[in-house]
């Protein structure tokens, strides 16, 4: 019988560890991971504002706002659109270059490797502890439960590993392309949502292993007293 802290903290986990999973698939399904926004022109007025530059980056596409096809010569009042495209499988893990050689740039190749694995590596951790669990509840027993935390533990480090190598990349990207005058680069909400996602994953790992260490010590203790 399990005491009812222990289980407790295995509801807790549970519900930290899907909100997590849901936190961090929104994050990588969506592509406000980096915003640019441009400046209005000096030479414009207001009713023609200028979107050289307005768009995101995320972690497998590039999107840019740009104006919608127009029958008129000159449109009073334009309507922008979004525009989209998918990094392929070979610019993700292909190899990059230093700008203006052909030296192979290991520090932003690897980069983008990582971004791109990471979050599919912590995505599936966190399914394979839910297949654990539920062997676990199949079987009546409680020490996959440690398994299942060290699974949470390790899909944190994704989680947070995703975050530090696009950040990585991103500066990298503007070191070697500076952005122009009026042109400001913000964090986007997406890559919020996978931040979030991190200590989430962590408390609720940190509760599994809390539950899974005390319900054996206490096993331990009983048998001992059983001995006795």
């Amino acid at each position: 019988m399990v005491d009812n802290r222990y289980a407790t903290a295995l509801v807790i986990g549970s519900v930290l560890s899907l909100l997590a999973t849901v936190y961090l698939s929104v994050a990588v399904g969506t592509q406000h991971w980096y915003e640019y926004n441009t400046q209005e022109a000096n030479n414009t007025t207001n009713s023609e504002p200028i979107f050289p530059m307005n768009g995101t980056l995320a972690l497998w596409w590039r999107c840019i706002l740009v104006a919608s096809p127009s029958y008129w010569f000159k449109s009073p009042d334009r309507k922008m659109e979004t525009r989209c495209s998918s990094f392929s499988l070979s610019d993700q893990l292909g190899t990059k270059y230093k700008p203006g050689n052909e030296e192979e740039d290991l520090l932003r190749t690897y980069l983008w490797r990582c971004q791109f694995l990471l979050p599919l590596v912590s995505l599936a951790l966190v399914f394979l502890s839910v297949l654990v669990g539920v062997c676990a509840c199949l079987c009546r027993s409680f020490t996959p439960t440690f398994c299942v935390g060290v699974l949470h533990l390790l899909a944190g480090l994704c989680s947070l590993g995703t975050v530090c190598c696009f950040l990585a990349g991103v500066d990298l990207v503007h070191q070697y392309f500076p952005l122009p005058a009026g042109v400001e680069g913000t964090l986007g909400w997406s890559l919020y949502l996978a931040l979030i996602s991190f200590p989430l994953q962590m408390m609720a790992a940190a509760l599994f292993l809390w539950a899974a260490k005390s319900h054996r010590k206490n096993y331990t203790r009983m048998t001992a007293y059983r001995v006795a």
